[in-house]
Formats: C-alpha cells, sequence, structure tokens
C-alpha cells in the first residue's frame, strides 16, 4: 500500500520483531512498494535485516461469513506451504519466509492485522507495472512455473474459483438508485457501477458457467502462484526469484500462465511442448476473468466502506476505473 496504516505503531513491530526473529532494527522505514499489503525493511548500522510485511486480514475476507481467523488460516497456509517450497522442494527461486523462534511463519499482532518476515532480496523488480522489460525476463520464469507445477500438491490450499466479495457486488449494483456517502469516491463508485451494471451481471455470469467446466477436470489442478508478473520477480545475484506467495493455491496451470502470456501466447506452446500438457482456453479466460472481477469487488467495496483521500483512495480508483469496463474489456463474450 501507497499509505503507512494509521493504527499500526512502529513499536508494535519492533516488539514483534523483538519477540520473535530476536531482531532489535535501529530503523524501520516504510516501504510504498505493491499494492494490497503493507512493508517496511528493517534495517541497522549494517544495513537491511529483514523485509516485514503486514496484511490487513479485513481487506482480504471473501465473504459475509468470513472473518479475520479464516483469513489469517489462509496467509498461514500459503506461507507455510512456500517455506515447503523452498526447503521440502528445492525450489530455490520461491522467497520463503522467515519462521520466527517459535517456528511459526506467520504472527497474529492484534485482531486486525498479521505479519511475515522474509529476507531482505538484494536486486531490482523484473519490469514496472508488473510488464517485463525483456523477453528472456518472460521466459525464464516459465521455465520456473514450470517447476513449481511439477511440485507436490499436497502443501497448498485448493482453488475454489470463488471470487471475494462476489456477493456483496451483486448487493452493490442493486444500492446504485440511493446515494453512497461514505467517502470523497464513493459517488463515483456509484456512478460508474451504474453505467456498467448490466455488462458486469453478464460478465459474472459469463464466469460462472466457465469457472463450472474448469472445476470439473481436478486432474489438471496444479501448484500454482497466482500472480507471476514482472513486479513479483527480483533479479537477484543468484537468480530470479519469485515473491508474494500469499495468492499460492493449487489450481488449473492457466491460473499463471494467462498472466505470463498476456502479451507473447507464444509462451504457451513452450509451455505445452514441455509439459506435454494441453492448455485449456476456457480455463485462460476464467482466471483472466476472475482478475477482473475480484478487482472490481474490492474496490467497489472499498468506496462503500468510510476512506479519505488518500494516495490509496487514489489508486484504487483509477484501477477500478480500468477494470470496470466489462463490454470494452470483454467485447467478444459481453454484447453492447
Amino acid at each position: 500500500m501507497l499509505t503507512e496504516p494509521a493504527d499500526l505503531t512502529e513499536e508494535i513491530l519492533r516488539e514483534a520483531l523483538s519477540d520473535g526473529w530476536g531482531v532489535r532494527p535501529t530503523a524501520l522505514p516504510y516501504q510504498a512498494v505493491g499494492f494490497g499489503s503493507h512493508h517496511w525493511l528493517a534495517l541497522d548500522e549494517a544495513g537491511p535485516l529483514l523485509f516485514v510485511t503486514v496484511d490487513d486480514l479485513t481487506a482480504k475476507l471473501i465473504g459475509r461469513h468470513d472473518t479475520a481467523d479464516d483469513a489469517f488460516a489462509r496467509l498461514e497456509l500459503a506461507f507455510g506451504a512456500a517455506h515447503a517450497l523452498r526447503h521440502a522442494e528445492g525450489l530455490e527461486f520461491v522467497a520463503a519466509p522467515v519462521p520466527d523462534k517459535y517456528g511459526r511463519v506467520l504472527r497474529r499482532l492484534d485482531g486486525r492485522y498479521s505479519m511475515v518476515v522474509h529476507p531482505h532480496l538484494t536486486g531490482p523488480v523484473a519490469g514496472s507495472e508488473g510488464e517485463y522489460e525483456t523477453d528472456a525476463d518472460r521466459r525464464a520464469v516459465l521455465e520456473l512455473l514450470m517447476r513449481l507445477h511439477a511440485a507436490d500438491p499436497s502443501c497448498a490450499r485448493s482453488d475454489d474459483l470463488v471470487v471475494p466479495g462476489l456477493a456483496e457486488l451483486d448487493g452493490a449494483i442493486a444500492m446504485t438508485g440511493q446515494s453512497w456517502q461514505a467517502g470523497p469516491y464513493s459517488e463515483r463508485a456509484r456512478s460508474l457501477l451504474a453505467t456498467h451494471a448490466g455488462g458486469l451481471t453478464e460478465l459474472v455470469t459469463v464466469y460462472q458457467e466457465l469457472a463450472a467446466r474448469v472445476a470439473a477436470r481436478p486432474e489438471r489442478m496444479v501448484v500454482t502462484h497466482g500472480e507471476p508478473h514482472a513486479s513479483n520477480v527480483v533479479r537477484t545475484p543468484d537468480g530470479l526469484v519469485l515473491v508474494d506467495w500469499d495468492t499460492m493455491l493449487v489450481a488449473a496451470p492457466e491460473r499463471d500462465l494467462w498472466m505470463l502470456a498476456a502479451r507473447d501466447s507464444s509462451l504457451l506452446d513452450a509451455y505445452s511442448a514441455a509439459t506435454g500438457v494441453a492448455v485449456d482456453q476456457d480455463a485462460l479466460t476464467v482466471y483472466r476473468m476472475w482478475y477482473d472481477l475480484c478487482e472490481i469487488a474490492g474496490y467497489i467495496g472499498y468506496f462503500r466502506s468510510p476512506h479519505t483521500d488518500t494516495a490509496d483512495a487514489a489508486e484504487s480508483w483509477r484501477n477500478l476505473e480500468y477494470f470496470l469496463r466489462p463490454t470494452e474489456r470483454w467485447p467478444g463474450l459481453i454484447p453492447r
């Protein structure tokens, strides 16, 4: 996230680092990188010690009956699986968390926040705005994903293809005839949603039909990262490293492939030739749709909740405008 959380003090982080990892940093500068989690760099006189990530569990709820405890359990399983992939499966490109002295990969800070700690990685990401700077990096990541897809799937949670917040999004569509006054972007979000409500409803229907087809082929499921874009790939002195494993799931391989091959469809042929697995076009479509719907539902939920005019809110609005264009983004599936 771009804005440091006001209700999480530096002292809370220092106490957690000291108790869990025996680290007493001389400085904890906030890192405005990525979008979805909060990050700090733990420093001492010699330089970076650890990369600290804090997640707002209330922002990771899937539906009305989901709880912060449920969100914590999902994160704990994902980071535990990442640790197993690196240390038990030998996948050196996995950025695995550093367990605390109690053996835990994820620490609960309070009822709202959790914290995970990773080694600090030296090197730039493979591109800006998620786009790879070089074809060589993109193809190298494909090789890494093929190794990941061959890993033991018993360590990770299976994808249920549920879009977080989809039921709440349906409720928001029903409320577009009323004024939204939760914050400075509420009315803009309501107006945009009202404009595209018909196309969005059609998109949800198509998604659900395709998701049922994909789910009916469990024999194709493999360990997937979920977001192998360039901003999640770090060029280190020891090679490329994939970060942000909180999105890991056992799913169809296309969950990784659609994003990686968006600018170069020849990677799909390369994947099939190397693995013998034919690419499923329905699965490619369904995971791209899932991403659109997840983004839309998340931002609409954000703007229906109390918010202020921060850098995070401005970025969320830009993203909502980008994704909430169903007839433009899906011209072959959604009629105008």
